[in-house]
């Protein structure tokens, strides 16, 4: 896999003042943040709280009301070939007729362009992939046929075929196995290590203090940054939640955890 080109000072993402939402109705506000190269950063707040709209933001699938949003150093959209976006499992038709390995290789399909067909090395960097997420003996293999865990890796397989320099993942562990979760969590980290930046939307707050390095709490807009030990401060917490967060003994628990979106489509 190629190494990001700027690994160094220039956030990932910058965003200033920027405000976004659906049909006039404003989900995001006043939102000031930088995420920097190399990040494995978890996005975290209530269902409606604006996370997955926060990642549209950045993938260029939601342009903002206010402010202004740098992306690997350009406006959101003109770098998308070096960012790979992974939406919620539930907003993916899972019995579109393809297999783990066309999934895996639908990563590719940026860099190819319209004309060029996959050659050696798409093919190579995708079995590469594949093996990474533990799913090559599942090539052949439908996505309808999958188990939820087996489908979190072959999208996670898609995303790492792509070689990006940012990921954005929304929700990309919610719902599957412990060890499956390890194991993605595990991939994400390696690629957090090699430079390039993970952002992830999660609503469990112990994987963000577990699994990641840094966090932002959002719930219409930015509340707290800082290292995912912010997910143990009452006042974080209480500000992000309100009284729809319990603490019982060590635990936090959400009492709003139905799943909803920021908006109709997700």
């Amino acid at each position: 896999m190629t190494a990001p080109a700027n690994p160094g000072h220039a956030p990932a993402v910058r965003l200033r003042g920027v405000g976004a939402g659906y049909d006039g109705r404003v989900v995001l506000a006043a939102m000031d943040l930088d995420v920097p190269a190399g990040s494995l950063l978890a996005v975290f707040g209530p269902n409606g709280g604006g996370k997955s709209t926060f990642l549209k933001l950045v993938a260029g699938l939601l342009r903002q009301m206010a402010g202004t949003i740098e992306v690997l150093g350009e406006p959101p959209g003109r770098q998308s070939r070096r960012i790979a976006y992974v939406p919620q499992a539930e907003l993916v038709d899972w019995s579109f007729p393809v297999t783990v390995g066309d999934v895996a290789m639908m990563g590719r399909y940026a860099l190819l362009g319209p004309i060029r067909a996959p050659g050696k090395r798409d093919h190579a960097v995708v079995r590469a992939a594949l093996e990474r997420v533990g799913m090559a003996a599942l090539a052949g293999t439908r996505i309808e046929q999958l188990s939820g865990g087996q489908r979190r890796r072959a999208f996670l397989a898609r995303a790492i075929a792509s070689e990006p320099e940012l990921f954005l993942l929304d929700e990309p562990v919610t719902g599957v196995d412990v060890p499956t979760q390890q194991d993605l969590m595990a991939l994400l980290a390696e690629e957090a290590a090699a430079g390039r930046t993970v952002v992830a939307t999660t609503h469990d707050l112990a994987a963000v203090a577990r699994d990641f390095r840094t966090a932002v709490a959002i719930n219409g807009r930015i509340l707290a940054t800082g290292a995912a030990s912010i997910v143990s401060d009452p006042a974080v917490l209480d500000a992000t939640y309100g009284g729809h967060l319990v603490v019982v003994g060590d635990r936090a628990v959400i009492l709003d955890d139905a799943h909803h979106h920021d908006s109709p489509s997700g």
